[in-house]
Protein backbone atom coordinates (compact mmCIF):
# COMPACT_ATOMS: atom_id res chain seq x y z
CA UNK A 1 0.00 0.00 0.00
CA UNK A 2 1.37 3.43 -1.11
CA UNK A 3 0.41 6.23 1.03
CA UNK A 4 2.15 9.82 1.41
CA UNK A 5 2.83 11.11 4.75
CA UNK A 6 1.39 14.91 5.50
CA UNK A 7 4.34 15.22 8.07
CA UNK A 8 7.37 12.90 8.59
CA UNK A 9 8.71 12.00 11.79
CA UNK A 10 11.60 9.19 12.59
CA UNK A 11 8.54 7.41 14.94
CA UNK A 12 5.85 5.77 12.77
CA UNK A 13 3.23 3.42 13.68
CA UNK A 14 0.11 1.49 11.03
CA UNK A 15 -3.45 0.59 11.81
CA UNK A 16 -4.08 -2.33 10.56
CA UNK A 17 -7.73 -3.10 10.07
CA UNK A 18 -10.84 -5.59 9.94
CA UNK A 19 -13.96 -2.87 10.40
CA UNK A 20 -15.97 -3.99 7.73
CA UNK A 21 -14.68 -8.40 7.91
CA UNK A 22 -17.11 -11.36 8.84
CA UNK A 23 -14.36 -13.78 9.91
CA UNK A 24 -10.84 -13.38 11.82
CA UNK A 25 -8.24 -12.28 9.45
CA UNK A 26 -4.41 -12.81 10.11
CA UNK A 27 -1.84 -10.47 9.18
CA UNK A 28 2.53 -11.70 9.04
CA UNK A 29 5.37 -9.99 7.73
CA UNK A 30 4.42 -6.12 7.72
CA UNK A 31 6.77 -4.09 6.65
CA UNK A 32 6.80 -0.44 5.73
CA UNK A 33 10.00 1.40 3.38
CA UNK A 34 10.51 4.28 1.46
CA UNK A 35 9.13 3.73 -1.94
CA UNK A 36 11.77 5.09 -4.81
CA UNK A 37 9.21 4.55 -7.93
CA UNK A 38 6.71 2.50 -8.49
CA UNK A 39 6.84 -0.74 -6.77
CA UNK A 40 10.59 -0.51 -5.70
CA UNK A 41 11.31 0.64 -2.84
CA UNK A 42 14.91 2.29 -1.20
CA UNK A 43 17.77 0.17 -0.57
CA UNK A 44 17.77 -0.78 3.44
CA UNK A 45 14.78 1.16 3.78
CA UNK A 46 12.14 -1.36 5.01
CA UNK A 47 11.77 -2.20 8.16
CA UNK A 48 10.15 -4.92 9.88
CA UNK A 49 6.55 -4.32 11.73
CA UNK A 50 5.51 -5.99 14.75
CA UNK A 51 2.33 -5.77 16.79
CA UNK A 52 2.92 -6.38 20.79
CA UNK A 53 6.23 -7.74 19.41
CA UNK A 54 5.16 -10.41 17.57
CA UNK A 55 5.45 -10.81 13.82
CA UNK A 56 1.92 -11.49 13.08
CA UNK A 57 -1.30 -10.50 14.30
CA UNK A 58 -4.85 -11.56 14.20
CA UNK A 59 -8.03 -9.25 14.27
CA UNK A 60 -11.36 -9.96 14.91
CA UNK A 61 -14.75 -8.78 12.86
CA UNK A 62 -15.66 -5.47 13.13
CA UNK A 63 -11.96 -4.42 14.91
CA UNK A 64 -8.69 -2.48 14.21
CA UNK A 65 -5.69 -2.99 15.86
CA UNK A 66 -2.61 -0.07 16.15
CA UNK A 67 1.43 -1.74 15.66
CA UNK A 68 4.05 -1.16 17.87
CA UNK A 69 6.30 1.72 17.02
CA UNK A 70 8.60 1.45 14.23
CA UNK A 71 11.74 3.71 14.08
CA UNK A 72 12.49 4.62 10.24
CA UNK A 73 16.30 5.00 9.85
CA UNK A 74 16.15 7.03 6.52
CA UNK A 75 14.30 9.83 8.32
CA UNK A 76 17.01 10.25 11.11
CA UNK A 77 19.11 12.73 10.26
CA UNK A 78 18.08 14.23 7.30
CA UNK A 79 16.77 17.48 6.55
CA UNK A 80 13.40 18.41 7.70
CA UNK A 81 12.54 19.15 4.02
CA UNK A 82 14.40 15.88 2.75
CA UNK A 83 11.25 13.53 2.54
CA UNK A 84 8.59 15.77 2.24
CA UNK A 85 6.14 14.48 -0.45
CA UNK A 86 7.81 10.93 -0.78
CA UNK A 87 5.45 8.17 -0.11
CA UNK A 88 5.49 5.49 2.34
CA UNK A 89 5.22 1.19 1.40
CA UNK A 90 3.71 -0.42 3.82
CA UNK A 91 3.50 -4.07 2.50
CA UNK A 92 2.33 -7.34 4.34
CA UNK A 93 0.97 -10.61 3.95
CA UNK A 94 -2.30 -12.35 4.93
CA UNK A 95 -1.75 -15.80 6.50
CA UNK A 96 -4.96 -18.13 4.94
CA UNK A 97 -8.58 -16.52 3.43
CA UNK A 98 -9.43 -13.35 4.64
CA UNK A 99 -13.35 -13.02 3.83
CA UNK A 100 -14.99 -9.44 3.48
CA UNK A 101 -11.98 -7.14 2.82
CA UNK A 102 -11.86 -3.80 4.61
CA UNK A 103 -11.27 -1.25 1.87
CA UNK A 104 -10.67 2.40 0.63
CA UNK A 105 -12.59 1.91 -3.04
CA UNK A 106 -11.04 5.34 -4.12
CA UNK A 107 -7.63 6.10 -3.38
CA UNK A 108 -6.23 7.91 -6.20
CA UNK A 109 -3.17 6.31 -5.44
CA UNK A 110 -1.44 3.70 -7.00
CA UNK A 111 -0.21 0.15 -4.75
CA UNK A 112 0.64 -3.33 -5.75
CA UNK A 113 0.02 -6.51 -5.30
CA UNK A 114 2.08 -9.89 -5.36
CA UNK A 115 1.19 -12.73 -7.56
CA UNK A 116 -1.52 -15.11 -6.43
CA UNK A 117 0.41 -18.14 -4.59
CA UNK A 118 4.11 -16.43 -4.78
CA UNK A 119 4.59 -16.66 -1.25
CA UNK A 120 5.70 -13.93 1.52
CA UNK A 121 7.02 -11.08 -0.10
CA UNK A 122 6.29 -7.95 1.98
CA UNK A 123 9.92 -7.98 3.09
CA UNK A 124 11.33 -7.38 -0.92
CA UNK A 125 12.26 -4.00 -2.00
CA UNK A 126 12.51 -5.09 -5.74
CA UNK A 127 9.35 -4.26 -7.62
CA UNK A 128 9.60 -7.74 -9.60
CA UNK A 129 7.87 -9.10 -6.18
CA UNK A 130 4.41 -7.05 -6.84
CA UNK A 131 3.25 -7.51 -10.69
CA UNK A 132 0.31 -6.14 -10.48
CA UNK A 133 -1.60 -2.71 -9.79
CA UNK A 134 -4.62 -1.68 -8.08
CA UNK A 135 -6.22 1.77 -7.22
CA UNK A 136 -7.76 0.90 -3.87
CA UNK A 137 -6.30 1.16 -0.34
CA UNK A 138 -6.54 -2.53 1.59
CA UNK A 139 -6.94 -3.44 5.52
CA UNK A 140 -4.23 -0.43 6.23
CA UNK A 141 -6.63 2.72 7.05
CA UNK A 142 -4.20 4.63 9.54
CA UNK A 143 -0.49 5.98 9.45
CA UNK A 144 0.82 7.50 12.84
CA UNK A 145 3.70 9.68 13.04
CA UNK A 146 5.10 10.90 16.10
CA UNK A 147 5.38 14.27 16.09
CA UNK A 148 6.20 17.00 18.63
CA UNK A 149 2.87 17.22 20.81
CA UNK A 150 2.24 21.35 20.17
CA UNK A 151 1.35 19.87 16.78
CA UNK A 152 -1.69 20.93 15.60
CA UNK A 153 -4.08 18.33 13.83
CA UNK A 154 -7.10 18.88 10.90
CA UNK A 155 -8.81 16.21 9.57
CA UNK A 156 -11.06 17.43 6.52
CA UNK A 157 -14.05 14.79 7.01
CA UNK A 158 -16.96 14.03 3.81
CA UNK A 159 -17.45 12.14 0.95
CA UNK A 160 -16.02 11.98 -2.59
CA UNK A 161 -15.67 15.56 -3.01
CA UNK A 162 -13.23 15.25 0.13
CA UNK A 163 -12.10 11.62 -1.31
CA UNK A 164 -10.86 13.31 -4.19
CA UNK A 165 -13.14 11.93 -6.96
CA UNK A 166 -12.54 13.64 -10.46
CA UNK A 167 -9.11 14.55 -9.60
CA UNK A 168 -5.85 13.72 -11.21
CA UNK A 169 -4.14 9.54 -10.41
CA UNK A 170 -0.97 9.65 -8.37
CA UNK A 171 -0.67 13.74 -8.12
CA UNK A 172 -2.01 14.59 -4.69
CA UNK A 173 -4.75 17.02 -6.36
CA UNK A 174 -7.76 16.20 -4.25
CA UNK A 175 -8.91 20.44 -2.15
CA UNK A 176 -7.56 18.47 1.03
CA UNK A 177 -3.80 18.34 -0.41
CA UNK A 178 -3.87 21.98 -1.82
CA UNK A 179 -4.94 23.39 1.82
CA UNK A 180 -2.33 20.98 2.96
CA UNK A 181 0.50 22.66 0.97
CA UNK A 182 -0.38 26.27 1.84
CA UNK A 183 -0.85 25.40 5.36
CA UNK A 184 3.01 24.11 5.07
CA UNK A 185 4.24 27.12 3.11
CA UNK A 186 2.86 29.52 6.08
CA UNK A 187 3.36 27.54 9.39
CA UNK A 188 5.89 24.70 8.53
CA UNK A 189 5.68 21.47 10.31
CA UNK A 190 3.27 22.93 13.07
CA UNK A 191 0.55 21.09 11.84
CA UNK A 192 -1.01 17.89 9.90
CA UNK A 193 -3.75 17.76 7.43
CA UNK A 194 -5.37 14.59 6.94
CA UNK A 195 -8.23 13.27 4.87
CA UNK A 196 -11.48 11.02 6.13
CA UNK A 197 -13.35 11.70 2.77
CA UNK A 198 -15.39 8.67 1.52
CA UNK A 199 -16.97 8.67 -1.84
CA UNK A 200 -20.80 8.26 -1.79
CA UNK A 201 -21.10 9.31 2.56
CA UNK A 202 -23.73 10.62 3.95
CA UNK A 203 -24.53 12.27 7.53
CA UNK A 204 -27.98 10.76 8.24
CA UNK A 205 -27.97 7.51 6.41
CA UNK A 206 -28.02 4.39 5.99
CA UNK A 207 -29.72 4.03 9.69
CA UNK A 208 -28.42 0.96 9.86
CA UNK A 209 -24.78 -0.33 8.50
CA UNK A 210 -23.22 -3.60 8.51
CA UNK A 211 -20.86 -6.61 6.58
CA UNK A 212 -24.34 -7.76 5.94
CA UNK A 213 -26.53 -4.95 5.10
CA UNK A 214 -23.54 -3.27 2.55
CA UNK A 215 -24.11 0.54 1.39
CA UNK A 216 -22.32 1.98 -1.12
CA UNK A 217 -21.15 4.96 0.79
CA UNK A 218 -20.30 3.15 3.50
CA UNK A 219 -21.40 3.80 7.40
CA UNK A 220 -23.19 7.00 8.16
CA UNK A 221 -20.86 9.88 8.89
CA UNK A 222 -22.04 9.65 12.67
CA UNK A 223 -21.65 6.15 12.62
CA UNK A 224 -17.83 6.20 11.90
CA UNK A 225 -17.00 9.38 13.60
CA UNK A 226 -15.27 6.87 16.10
CA UNK A 227 -12.93 5.21 13.74
CA UNK A 228 -12.20 7.91 11.46
CA UNK A 229 -11.90 10.80 13.82
CA UNK A 230 -12.04 10.57 17.48
CA UNK A 231 -9.33 7.12 17.92
CA UNK A 232 -7.09 9.01 15.97
CA UNK A 233 -4.18 10.62 17.49
CA UNK A 234 -4.13 14.57 18.31
CA UNK A 235 -6.94 15.98 16.55
CA UNK A 236 -7.31 19.22 17.04
CA UNK A 237 -10.35 20.76 13.80
CA UNK A 238 -12.53 18.94 11.62
CA UNK A 239 -13.01 20.60 8.45
CA UNK A 240 -17.26 19.31 7.85
CA UNK A 241 -17.91 19.07 3.86
CA UNK A 242 -21.01 17.12 3.49
CA UNK A 243 -25.02 16.71 2.30
CA UNK A 244 -25.05 16.23 -0.86
CA UNK A 245 -25.86 13.04 -1.07
CA UNK A 246 -27.99 13.05 1.46
CA UNK A 247 -30.36 14.74 -0.82
CA UNK A 248 -29.77 12.68 -3.79
CA UNK A 249 -32.09 10.20 -5.16
CA UNK A 250 -30.11 7.62 -3.21
CA UNK A 251 -30.68 9.38 0.46
CA UNK A 252 -33.85 11.57 0.07
CA UNK A 253 -33.54 13.02 3.38
CA UNK A 254 -35.16 16.18 4.55
CA UNK A 255 -33.07 19.24 5.56
CA UNK A 256 -34.32 18.90 9.05
CA UNK A 257 -32.74 15.28 9.29
CA UNK A 258 -29.61 16.30 7.93
CA UNK A 259 -28.71 19.17 9.68
CA UNK A 260 -29.69 17.73 13.08
CA UNK A 261 -27.25 14.68 12.63
CA UNK A 262 -24.70 17.18 11.78
CA UNK A 263 -25.68 19.29 14.95
CA UNK A 264 -25.22 15.78 16.77
CA UNK A 265 -21.71 14.45 15.03
CA UNK A 266 -20.43 17.88 16.52
CA UNK A 267 -21.42 17.99 19.88
CA UNK A 268 -20.22 14.71 19.90
CA UNK A 269 -17.14 15.84 18.45
CA UNK A 270 -17.20 18.94 20.88
CA UNK A 271 -17.14 16.67 23.56
CA UNK A 272 -13.97 15.02 22.65
CA UNK A 273 -11.92 18.07 22.36
CA UNK A 274 -12.20 18.91 18.71
CA UNK A 275 -13.22 22.01 16.93
CA UNK A 276 -15.62 21.72 13.55
CA UNK A 277 -15.42 24.42 10.51
CA UNK A 278 -18.25 23.98 8.26
CA UNK A 279 -17.70 23.91 4.37
CA UNK A 280 -20.44 25.34 2.31
CA UNK A 281 -21.42 22.38 -0.07
CA UNK A 282 -21.50 23.06 -3.94
CA UNK A 283 -23.67 22.84 -6.63
CA UNK A 284 -24.74 19.23 -8.16
CA UNK A 285 -28.04 21.28 -10.09
CA UNK A 286 -28.54 19.38 -13.66
CA UNK A 287 -25.95 17.17 -13.28
CA UNK A 288 -25.55 13.86 -15.84
CA UNK A 289 -25.32 11.74 -12.71
CA UNK A 290 -28.24 9.37 -12.06
CA UNK A 291 -29.07 10.15 -8.15
CA UNK A 292 -27.98 13.81 -8.59
CA UNK A 293 -29.13 17.14 -10.48
CA UNK A 294 -32.27 17.61 -9.12
CA UNK A 295 -34.27 21.31 -7.90
CA UNK A 296 -35.13 19.39 -4.95
CA UNK A 297 -31.93 18.79 -4.04
CA UNK A 298 -30.53 22.06 -5.42
CA UNK A 299 -32.77 23.36 -2.68
CA UNK A 300 -32.04 21.41 -0.02
CA UNK A 301 -28.27 22.34 -0.48
CA UNK A 302 -29.02 25.39 -0.27
CA UNK A 303 -30.81 25.43 3.05
CA UNK A 304 -28.11 23.19 4.36
CA UNK A 305 -25.79 25.85 3.53
CA UNK A 306 -27.30 28.67 5.29
CA UNK A 307 -27.40 26.40 8.52
CA UNK A 308 -23.81 26.53 7.89
CA UNK A 309 -23.24 29.97 7.85
CA UNK A 310 -25.31 30.59 10.87
CA UNK A 311 -25.17 27.99 13.22
CA UNK A 312 -23.11 29.03 16.65
CA UNK A 313 -22.04 25.09 16.63
CA UNK A 314 -19.30 25.72 14.25
CA UNK A 315 -16.36 27.99 14.64
CA UNK A 316 -16.58 29.31 10.86
CA UNK A 317 -17.08 28.01 7.80
CA UNK A 318 -14.94 27.81 4.38
CA UNK A 319 -17.81 29.22 1.51
CA UNK A 320 -16.37 26.24 -1.12
CA UNK A 321 -20.30 27.19 -3.25
CA UNK A 322 -18.80 30.75 -3.30
CA UNK A 323 -15.86 29.88 -5.62
CA UNK A 324 -17.52 26.50 -7.48
CA UNK A 325 -20.62 28.47 -8.35
CA UNK A 326 -21.78 29.64 -11.77
CA UNK A 327 -24.20 32.38 -10.68
CA UNK A 328 -25.82 32.74 -14.33
CA UNK A 329 -26.55 29.11 -14.20
CA UNK A 330 -26.73 28.30 -10.77
CA UNK A 331 -24.28 25.42 -11.40
CA UNK A 332 -20.74 23.72 -11.26
CA UNK A 333 -18.67 26.34 -13.15
CA UNK A 334 -17.88 25.51 -16.80
CA UNK A 335 -14.16 25.45 -16.02
CA UNK A 336 -14.55 22.62 -13.15
CA UNK A 337 -16.26 19.96 -14.96
CA UNK A 338 -13.97 18.44 -17.53
CA UNK A 339 -12.94 15.49 -15.14
CA UNK A 340 -8.83 15.10 -14.61
CA UNK A 341 -8.69 11.51 -13.85
CA UNK A 342 -9.65 10.29 -17.17
CA UNK A 343 -10.46 13.17 -19.35
CA UNK A 344 -13.75 12.66 -19.67
CA UNK A 345 -16.56 15.40 -20.16
CA UNK A 346 -17.80 15.56 -16.05
CA UNK A 347 -20.93 15.43 -14.73
CA UNK A 348 -21.66 18.60 -12.80
CA UNK A 349 -21.28 17.45 -9.24
CA UNK A 350 -17.23 16.55 -8.57
CA UNK A 351 -14.50 19.32 -9.60
CA UNK A 352 -11.63 18.63 -11.34
CA UNK A 353 -8.62 19.65 -10.33
CA UNK A 354 -8.98 23.04 -11.05
CA UNK A 355 -12.09 23.29 -8.96
CA UNK A 356 -10.10 21.71 -6.18
CA UNK A 357 -6.99 24.07 -6.60
CA UNK A 358 -10.36 26.87 -5.97
CA UNK A 359 -11.00 25.37 -3.08
CA UNK A 360 -7.77 24.92 -1.33
CA UNK A 361 -7.45 28.37 -1.87
CA UNK A 362 -10.58 29.39 -0.61
CA UNK A 363 -9.64 28.89 3.18
CA UNK A 364 -8.78 32.05 5.00
CA UNK A 365 -5.74 30.45 6.82
CA UNK A 366 -5.65 33.74 9.48
CA UNK A 367 -8.93 32.20 10.65
CA UNK A 368 -7.48 28.48 10.66
CA UNK A 369 -4.41 30.02 12.71
CA UNK A 370 -6.88 31.77 14.88
CA UNK A 371 -9.04 28.68 16.04
CA UNK A 372 -5.54 27.02 16.27
CA UNK A 373 -3.37 29.33 18.26
CA UNK A 374 -1.06 29.30 15.23
CA UNK A 375 1.69 31.69 14.47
Amino acid sequence: MIVKPDVWGNTMRIRMSNAMGTQPITFDNVYAGLQLSSAELFKHSNQTITFQYKKNITIQPGEWAWSDPVTLPFAKGVRADFLEGRKLAVSFHIGGTSGPMTWHAKALTTSYISAPNSGTVAGEEAETAFKYSTASWFFMDAVDMKLPKTTKVILNFGDSITDGTASTMNTDDRWPDVFSRRMHRQFGHKVVILNAGIGGNQIAGPADYSPQKPFAGGPSSLMRLERDVLSLSGVNLVVWLEGINDFSKNGNASLELVTSKLSEGIQRLNQGGIKVLGATVGSALNSSSAAHGSQEQDTKRKGLNQFIKTSTLFEGYVDFDEVSLDPATGEMRAEFIPESTTGGAGEKLHPNRVGYQAMGNAFDLRVIAKILNLN
